[in-house]
């Protein structure tokens, strides 16, 4: 052997951390009474402070997340809207949209302030009944943004529907 050594195996040590892409990405910029984006629930693993009034959260794989964006200018709102997104696999899928890398599953999106106080509105509703929003069944998302779209009114998320939905996904179906 000429001067060819193992490496140290190190013990104690985190496994590395996957690379940024492994995760869907929001970039938030909050620039008061002009530019105003937010994340109403969700659990981000990591944030990247980019300046004063821009960073990006990082989301893993197949959770589920409210992202709101408002925006005005010398004449008023310009933008308002509320998008409850599904983080996706890396390479999957998706929808794209701005602020999101890659994209993400659109489980529900409204536009226009009205309908985004309704539904800041529904997902209190959901807090309030000790639900976490984060936990709700993507297709009670997709139910909220049909009825909306056609102008009805979604049914309410109670603990039955939640508990028939966690049980649903423990046995894998």
């Amino acid at each position: 052997m000429t001067g060819h050594v193992a490496a140290p195996m190190r013990f104690g040590r985190a496994a590395a951390e996957p690379p940024p892409e492994a995760f869907t990405q929001v970039e938030l910029t909050w620039v008061e009474k002009r530019t105003e984006h937010w994340i109403r629930f969700g659990r981000e693993i990591r944030e990247q402070i980019l300046d004063r009034r821009r960073r990006i959260l990082f989301f893993p794989p197949g959770s589920i997340f409210a992202l709101v964006r408002w925006a005005a200018n010398e004449h008023g709102t310009v933008l308002s809207r509320l998008d409850i997104l599904r983080a996706v696999e890396p390479a999957a899928p998706c929808q794209t949209m701005p602020t999101v890398t890659p994209g993400a599953d659109i489980l529900l999106r409204v536009d226009g302030w009205p309908k985004v106080e309704r539904m800041l509105k529904l997902i209190d509703a959901i807090e309030a009944r000790g639900i976490e929003p984060i936990e709700v069944s993507p297709d009670h998302w997709r139910h909220v943004h049909n009825r909306m779209t056609a102008g009805e009114t979604p049914r309410a998320y109670g603990l039955r529907q939640h508990r028939a939905f966690l049980l649903r996904e423990e046995i894998g179906a």
